[in-house]
């Protein structure tokens, strides 16, 4: 499982021109799904996540966590983050999981999520057309996989 974490002032998904979800200050999460993923990649990737201390603290050092301040997180699906660019100019998706594994790993993750930050969340629709808005503060943006522990 892949995601990429952008720290934001500000951050709404709009489906079929209505706004679906909308954050202040927080996580926007976009969030890859591989076939080969489980509960424990979404577990460790939800505590990494909360835990990541990428906000400024009173000394405007990256301290602080997304618990600490209080902020909101919205999670998006996006398959495209496992996109395969080595041949060719077309990417190919042949490593994201298809919607019948991925639906359900995706919304085990909000579900996880939810359950280590003690908060709702924002969301997506897996398989919409989404249009995402944010503005990114920093920027700061980081990708985290759950392959890559060790």
């Amino acid at each position: 499982m892949r995601v990429v974490l952008q720290r934001v002032s500000e951050a709404s998904v709009m489906i079929d021109g209505k706004v679906k979800s909308s954050i202040e200050k927080g996580f926007l999460i976009l969030v890859g799904i591989e076939a080969e993923d489980t509960q424990e990649d979404i577990e460790w990737l939800c505590r990494k996540i909360i835990n990541m201390r990428i906000f400024g603290n009173e000394d405007d050092k990256m301290n602080l966590s997304l618990k600490d301040i209080d902020g909101e997180a919205l999670i998006i699906s996006q398959f495209t983050l496992h996109a395969s660019t080595k041949k060719g100019n077309r990417p190919s998706f042949i490593n994201a999981a298809k919607p019948d594994l991925a639906i359900p790993l995706y919304e085990a993750f909000i579900k996880e999520f939810e359950k280590q930050f003690e908060k709702e969340v924002g969301t997506g629709e897996f398989g919409a057309d989404m249009k995402v808005n944010l503005l990114n503060d920093g920027p700061v943006t980081i990708i985290i996989d759950s392959k890559n522990r060790d």
